[in-house]
């Protein structure tokens, strides 16, 4: 019905009606008489896709829809090429971690755009058939990384002097953490573009910084404003406010197509060195193969930003492992006569020594909290935890019985303040204090529980 009265004229008002909205299911709304007649009318599908090519969908409603017109209209190339072009839509893109996806769209796009590419002699329509091929290969995890390496050798064949495709593959290479030839490919972008574009030059800083090219990113994290200089690790190093990064067990520039999954996962504060790297300074509850005093390499564009107060705190996502610095990690349980004391020790521990209450500083969220931007992560329980479970943290050159002699002095004369850590005692060769800690270690623990 709807087909037979949409002119191309009332096809373009819907269309430009609802790029003015910003809320999703009134953009929905506004768009249904384009989603009832797409079906039979490749005008409004085409209207569609530019819609959703803006992000003014939500991605479930974005990749349901995309799906919905190719099976409306799979034997058409042209549209089908055109969902190639718009299938980052169907895909969260600031959560760099996320496992593949498993919509049958994106196999079936990469499908159908492999085979044109096969065929077709129109240099023009494999430019724009390449495009979307590299595209959505990309964005399928580690699943098909040879066929997007390859479509992105090639797109740069067909367009060698055009910045996008230089910067396409670059963009390719950081996500696979190759990223001394990330600097390669963004630095041909930045020498062709017109003038300098702020995607070209981050993502020349993050691949500078995670191939160690500390002068390269130095110099590009000059040019747009920082205030920077070399400093720990040979990489840049300013003062920035701390921040929090979504750590991954298995980051997608650290794993395969065979374990193409992020693994556990746990949010964390860094004190952050640079625009995009950083000091784990939280100790991990979860075993991830990294923990505090390890410097990571994080990506540029906020995964979400969490409320402390009046803050909004940015979180990052994981990209990269830069230096593992192997801190000793011990646990314990211990009492303390108010909440935060135990942790409070810890600033006369030498060096970078922590003791880290997770009792106290560890909470775990629904997906749905940890995204709300307007939950106050700042607020704490009401109740002083007395008893707490944690872990000591020692920098490799301490020795453990150094670190134990100091927690002992430190809690001289504050009965109430206990630590117990048999595993401490064992390194720090005292077996006998080990044995008749680990009972007490034990009851604490059972309590918390």
């Amino acid at each position: 019905m709807f087909s037979k009265n949409l002119t191309n004229e009332k096809i373009k008002e819907i269309h430009d009606a609802a790029i003015e909205v910003s809320d999703s299911d009134e953009v929905w709304a506004i768009l249904n008489p384009l989603i009832e007649a797409q079906e039979s009318n490749d005008v409004a599908a085409d209207a569609l896709i530019d819609v959703i090519s803006k992000a003014h969908l939500k991605i479930e409603q974005s990749i349901d829809l995309l799906s919905d017109i190719y099976d409306a209209h799979k034997d058409n190339d042209d549209m089908v090429i055109l969902l190639g072009s718009v299938m980052e839509a169907g895909r969260n893109l600031d959560y760099l971690n996320d496992a593949f996806p498993e919509h049958p769209l994106f196999f079936e796009i990469i499908k159908r755009l492999s085979e044109m590419a096969l065929v077709t002699k129109d240099r023009e329509k494999e430019t724009l058939i390449i495009e979307g091929l590299s595209c959505t290969a990309r964005l399928m995890g580690r699943q098909y990384d040879s066929l997007a390496e390859k479509s992105y050798v090639r797109l740069v064949e067909l367009l060698p002097d055009t910045p996008w495709a230089h910067y396409n593959q670059g963009l390719f290479f950081k996500t696979r953490g190759r990223f001394a030839e990330g600097v390669d490919a963004n630095l041909k972008a930045i020498e062709l573009a017109d003038e300098p574009s702020d995607s070209y030059q981050w993502n020349l800083g993050i691949c500078a910084t995670g191939s160690g090219q500390g002068e390269i990113a130095l110099k590009i994290w000059k040019e747009i404003g920082q205030n920077i200089e070399l400093g720990r690790f040979d990489l840049p190093e300013g003062e920035y406010p701390s921040c929090k990064i979504r750590l991954a067990e298995r980051p997608l520039s650290e794993r395969d197509a065979d374990n193409d999954t992020p693994g556990l996962e746990e949010t964390i504060w860094i004190e952050r060195l640079s625009p995009c790297h950083g000091i784990i300074r939280s100790v991990l509850y979860q075993d991830l193969g990294i923990d505090y005093g390890d410097v990571i390499l994080f990506d540029g564009a906020p995964i979400t930003y969490h409320k402390y107060g009046d803050q909004q705190i940015a979180v990052f996502p994981h990209l990269a492992t830069i230096k593992k610095n192997n801190y000793q990690i011990f646990d314990f349980a211990g009492t303390q006569a108010s909440g935060g004391e135990l942790d409070d020790i810890g600033s006369q521990l030498e060096k970078d020594a922590v003791i880290y209450s997770h009792t106290e500083n560890f909470s775990v969220l629904c997906s749905t909290c940890w995204c709300n931007e307007e939950i106050d992560h700042e607020h704490k329980e009401s109740e002083e935890k007395y008893v707490v479970t944690g872990r000591i943290v020692i920098p490799s050159d301490i020795k453990p019985k150094t670190i134990l002699e100091i927690i002992d002095k430190a809690i001289e004369g504050a009965p109430e303040n206990r630590v117990f850590s048999p595993d401490l005692c064992r390194a720090a060769g005292l077996e006998d204090r080990a044995r008749l800690e680990e009972r007490r270690y034990n009851l604490l623990c059972n309590t918390v529980e």
